[in-house]
């Protein structure tokens, strides 16, 4: 079985980045689901449609590049909400979870970050992390990012999308934001990245080592 850490959470938490540094320490690949999204969302943009016809994000669903991952388009505050419409469509979910699963397989093993990894796409996953901070707290990450960025804007605007965010994530019919019944809780509303990044490989080193251990027979 691949060895998987499923990293959910909420806009802004830190989920991301506590995924990048548990795919370094323990040399796996690393997945940012949301860029699927935003990439879904990005492609509904530029080709003259809109999220939120769900047409219009299933053809961009299918012609998704994924090699534009890193395309800094994709992480402008409209493509961010464009992406939270998308991401409620059945069809569209549909078609993005065949590929997340295979990248699971990646060996040694794979690191994912999203809402519903934990929940949807590896609902086995070796281990499984749930990261979220207070909505202010996390409105102020976002603000600090945008100013270091160049892109300075209101905090109050930012704070009131989060929280449509949440709402629309926690509320959607399908795959919505939840905690995996057995996955670890991390709040990292008083922590800095270095102490939350402790306190997540506190939590899943223990399920990843067990699981080395019996893929090499104890």
């Amino acid at each position: 079985m691949p060895i998987v850490i499923a990293v959910d959470g909420t806009a802004a938490s830190g989920k991301g980045t506590l995924a990048k540094r548990l795919a370094r320490h323990f040399g796996f690949a690393h997945l940012d689901s949301g860029s699927l999204y935003r990439l879904v969302a990005l492609g509904v943009v530029q080709s003259g449609g809109a999220p939120a016809n769900e047409a219009d994000a299933l053809a961009a669903a299918r012609a998704i590049d994924t090699s534009r991952g890193n395309d800094p388009a994709i992480r402008t505050a409209e493509i961010g909400n464009a992406a939270s419409i998308v991401s409620a469509f059945p069809a569209v979910r549909e078609t993005l979870l065949q590929f997340q699963r295979a990248f699971a397989k990646n060996p040694p093993g794979a690191v994912i970050d999203g809402r519903d990894i934990g929940t949807v796409v590896c609902p086995d996953a070796t281990a499984k992390l749930f990261v979220d901070a207070k909505p202010q707290v996390r409105a102020h990450r976002r603000w600090l990012e945008l100013q270091a960025a160049g892109h300075p804007r209101e905090e109050s605007a930012i704070l009131a999308e989060i929280e449509a965010r949440d709402a629309r994530d926690r509320n959607r019919a399908v795959a919505p934001l939840k905690p995996a019944a057995d996955a670890c809780l991390l709040d990292t509303s008083d922590l800095d990245i270095d102490r939350a990044f402790a306190a997540a490989l506190a939590l899943v080193t223990p399920r990843v080592e067990n699981a080395l251990k019996a893929r090499q027979g104890g």
